[in-house]
């Protein structure tokens, strides 16, 4: 696709442990235009968070080629939101939000204005003087996202970043992640094991599966922005793929016996 941000044609990857190869991904093909928000769903294990380390140049592919095409006036091509924060203890909040501008031609002020900039669009520039200890799992989530922010990525990996949260507080930062999304014009690929989160969040979503992983399914969602949730279109969409790896779940059971 000549929008594509991202393209991935025929990716493998595997890895050997104690003499035996295993192998995560295969003949994965994917397009991602930019400005998407895709959301990629399937059971532990298939490589859902594999895929979002290939494309952060963290974990090298067996085969196959991956393609990310930034524009030419980006500052940073991607950044990832892990599940947990992974914030520095001994940096206030400020610091870990300013902590990817260090290798920038920056100057310390600007680093901070930056990192101030982006702590208000999460809703936490008041927060910027505390210790990550001093923060709800939530907000430790929304400096994370700030981080990621501040350096101004145009493709944004986000990998469960919600599901360890109770479901107030993750409710409430799916809908500022989307406000974001739109707000700022990045791409988005967005992990999750939850169905019903992904039908919510996403213009499309992606269902892995098979051991190693492959594209099972790509079904969009196309149910018009604000969202309700409980929607009754979003929940015969998140049924349907649902249906669908439970079927592949018990297939895979089926041939194993």
């Amino acid at each position: 696709m000549s929008d594509a941000i991202v393209s991935i044609r025929d990716l493998a990857l595997g890895f050997d442990q104690g003499g035996t190869r295993h192998e995560v991904l295969r003949h994965l093909d994917l397009d991602v235009p930019r400005g998407e928000f895709l959301a990629i769903v399937g059971s532990s294990g298939v490589g859902k968070s594999t895929l979002l380390r290939v494309l952060m140049g963290l974990s090298p592919p067996s085969a196959g080629r991956v393609e990310i095409r930034p524009s030419r006036k980006a500052e940073r091509t991607a950044a990832l939101v892990f599940q947990d924060a992974r914030l520095l203890p001994w940096r206030r909040v400020t610091a870990n939000v300013a902590f990817g501008l260090e290798r920038l031609n920056l100057s310390g002020a600007e680093r901070r204005d930056r990192a101030l900039q982006a702590l208000a669009r999460v809703g936490l520039r008041e927060h910027g003087g505390r210790w990550p200890h001093q923060l709800s799992g939530g907000q430790r989530q929304r400096v994370a996202l700030a981080r990621a922010l501040c350096v101004k990525p145009e493709l944004l990996l986000m990998d469960e970043p919600f599901s360890a949260l109770d479901a107030p507080t993750r409710e409430g930062l799916q809908d500022e992640v989307v406000r974001i999304w739109r707000d700022q014009g990045v791409t988005v690929l967005f992990v999750t094991h939850d169905i019903d989160e992904a039908v919510y969040l996403a213009d499309r979503v992606i269902a892995l599966g098979g051991k190693p992983g492959e594209v099972r399914s790509s079904l969009p969602i196309d149910v018009e922005r604000p969202r309700r949730r409980g929607d009754p279109r979003l929940q015969v969409l998140a049924e349907k793929i649902k249906r669908d790896l439970s079927a592949e779940a018990a297939s895979r059971e089926d041939w194993s016996i």
